[in-house]
């Protein structure tokens, strides 16, 4: 009796293979539950089409002898489901168990233990700290009238201008604050702002955990998001700049902000979504009665364009039309400034977001919770990821200004 081809986990990243002697395809999983990563070449390509979870095995195997003429092509659909299913790249059971045991063995930590030290930042404290202080070494002279920044997620290595012109601008003063850090979720669901009580670890040491904050804000709708901080890197690089220039144990409340679908493909605002409503509810009360010991840090990029994220065509940064998405970017980034939430959500929701802003609900839910906010953009940049794909950031700060936003 034959079986049915196992689906492809649709979590997984699919891009372009930036490596030159193998053309075709990556494929790897940000969640961490499958190992390494997978290059398919090109004639295997349309291949990946069979793992839809409904195809027949053995159908398969002899549609593809009768296309090639030659009884080998069946030995290809096993390499694959080998490569895909001993990795954890399919919808099986072997997947099943490495979820269930990465979930627990997260669930059981006490602590958020870092992900991307000794990859996207050094992993020893003397080295962070030396690569970090070369970063802000040429920073704006700090503020102490700040109440926020937003500095980007990208690679501190491909955004420190940016990191450094929020981050610079931070005063002292600031190191007795509770900072709420807004960061993008790439990986949880959407609608939904994802909290973990959990401590974050970095080479620097442990933060601090504000629990009380965190109950308060879970008891408002938000979500017990563990594993998916786990993994993301949107809150993680913030908390290594704030520990740097803070101490180790600065208290964060970590929140994952999941994308406004809803409301970016329809009219409407994030809001009229009732759990969305109740949560930027509940963070502008909790601005309202604690905003002298609160601080905003927002964890966030702009425009994602080029080959990478599904464009037709490469893009090269500040080139062609890479200028137009410059323009489009500051016309959203001029609307935050302002303060103006709604006129910042018309613009994203333009298009249904052909931008591909995944900042886009940080940024809102901030506006949204946290009156006087009228800003300043710092820095503003573009930086090809790879040869045909940009992600442009931007470096803000925000005063304490009597402004209510519209």
């Amino acid at each position: 009796m034959s079986a049915r081809m196992p689906a492809l986990r649709q979590d997984l990243d699919v891009m372009p293979s930036p490596v030159a002697d193998r053309p075709g395809l990556l494929v790897r999983d940000p969640m961490g539950f499958a190992e390494g990563m997978l290059i398919v070449p090109p004639p295997l390509i349309p291949l990946l089409a069979i793992f839809d979870g409904q195809s027949d095995v053995a159908d398969v195997k002899a549609a593809l002898v009768r296309q090639a003429g030659d009884v080998r092509a069946s030995a290809v659909v096993d390499q694959l489901l080998e490569a895909f299913g001993d990795g954890g790249f399919l919808v099986d059971d072997t997947y099943a168990a490495r979820r269930a045991a990465k979930e627990r063995a997260f669930a059981e930590a006490p602590v958020r233990p870092p992900a991307h030290a000794g990859s996207a930042y050094p992993d020893e404290p003397e080295a962070l700290a030396r690569t970090l202080d070369g970063w802000l070494a040429g920073a704006r002279a700090p503020r102490a009238d700040l109440v926020a920044i937003a500095a980007p997620h990208v690679s501190p290595a491909g955004g420190w201008r940016s990191y450094a012109a929020a981050f610079g601008a931070l005063d002292p003063s600031l190191a007795g604050r509770t900072f709420v850090v807004l960061g993008t979720s790439h990986y949880g669901r959407a609608e939904a702002f994802g909290l973990t009580r959990k401590p974050f670890a970095t080479p620097f040491g442990e933060t601090t955990a504000d629990a009380g904050i965190v109950a308060e804000l879970e008891r408002a709708g938000g979500t017990a998001e563990d594993y998916c901080h786990a993994v993301e890197h949107s809150i993680e690089f913030q908390v290594v700049f704030l520990q740097h220039l803070f101490g180790p144990a600065v208290r964060v409340v970590p929140i994952l902000c999941g994308p406004f679908a809803a409301a970016t493909r329809g009219g409407g605002l994030p809001e009229d979504d009732p759990a969305v409503g109740r949560f930027l509810d509940a963070l502008r009360a909790l601005w309202e009665r604690e905003g002298e010991r609160l601080f905003f840090v927002l964890g966030v990029d702009l425009a994602h364009v080029g080959r990478r994220y599904g464009d037709p065509e490469s893009a090269q940064a500040h080139e062609r039309g890479m200028i137009r998405v410059s323009e489009r970017d500051r016309d959203r980034l001029e609307r935050v400034r302002d303060g103006d939430a709604t006129g910042f959500w018309r613009l994203v929701q333009e298009d249904a977001d052909d931008l591909k802003w995944c900042g886009a609900s940080p940024l809102y839910a901030f506006s949204r919770a946290v009156a006087h906010a009228r800003g300043e953009i710092l820095e503003y940049e573009q930086w090809n990821i790879d040869a045909e794909s940009v992600v442009t950031f931007a470096g803000l700060s925000v005063p304490r200004e009597e402004r209510e936003i519209r």
